[in-house]
């Protein structure tokens, strides 16, 4: 079975991220880039059921700027194959990444092309589901196990009050989230042999955003706290607050 994983380069959750001056972006000097850690999910998920084949590859598709090698390079450290790179900006247009994704993978001949459930950094949880619609084909989303075999794939999904079981014909589309895949570690021999394995750069298709940051701003300082006494005393007072003030109860 031939995979494709699409990941994306996303700040470090541990960065302090900080505002440029003109109020629309981030300021990026200083700050660390890694995969995003939901894309790490499905390139676990993608190598566990190669493995578990005994035959296939798995390819790491990428849309981002040539620094986005390295997050490539980081990938093929853990046993992908080969690599591709789209060399462009995304933008926060979600729609415009999806339509460059699946030109891409529209003549690519793996059965299974996973995402992460969503990226880090802009949190929308679209992208997977557009390519699988624009690609015309089935898709399941949130998924925590992947089974293969024969011709289809059985999906795990977690949801309220049980599981969900999604059987897709391949070849498919699935958004993978935190479940069965803990991303393994990259050994000293699978980084030297990352430096040898294929990684494919070219220029991403001319696909024009229809969205625009306007503007970015920090979320709103919490307010201090408040004591309102000990012990149980303090829970008559600490009920009419819940009830008057926050409104909770």
């Amino acid at each position: 079975m031939n995979i494709t994983v699409c990941v994306k380069r996303v700040p470090d959750t541990e960065t302090r991220i900080r505002i440029s001056e003109d109020g629309n972006d981030i300021e990026r000097d200083g700050v660390k880039y890694v995969m995003s850690p939901y894309d790490e999910f499905a390139v676990e998920a993608a190598l566990r059921l190669v493995e578990g084949a005994g035959a296939g590859e798995v390819t790491l598709l990428s849309f981002g700027p040539d620094a986005a090698k390295e997050t490539l390079r980081a990938g093929l450290a853990l046993g992908a194959h080969r690599a591709v790179l789209l060399k462009g900006e995304p933008t926060m247009d979600g729609w415009a990444t999806a339509r460059v994704l699946a030109e891409e993978l529209a003549g690519d001949d793996a059965a299974l092309v996973l995402f992460g459930v969503k990226a880090v950094d802009d949190d929308q949880q679209q992208v997977g589901p557009m390519v699988a619609e624009l690609l015309g084909r089935p898709c399941a989303t949130s998924v925590t196990a992947i089974d293969a075999g024969g011709d289809a794939v059985t999906c795990r999904r977690a949801v309220e009050g049980g599981q969900e079981v999604v059987d897709l014909d391949l070849p498919a589309v699935a958004t993978v989230t935190k479940g069965r895949y803990e991303p393994r570690y990259a050994s000293l021999r699978g980084i030297m042999m990352a430096k040898r394995k294929p990684l494919l750069e070219k220029e991403a298709p001319a696909i024009e955003s229809a969205l625009v940051v306007e503007r970015l701003e920090y979320p709103a300082e919490r307010p201090p706290g408040r004591i309102v006494g000990e012990g149980v005393d303090a829970v008559p007072e600490l009920v009419r607050l819940l009830r008057e003030e926050a409104k909770v109860l």
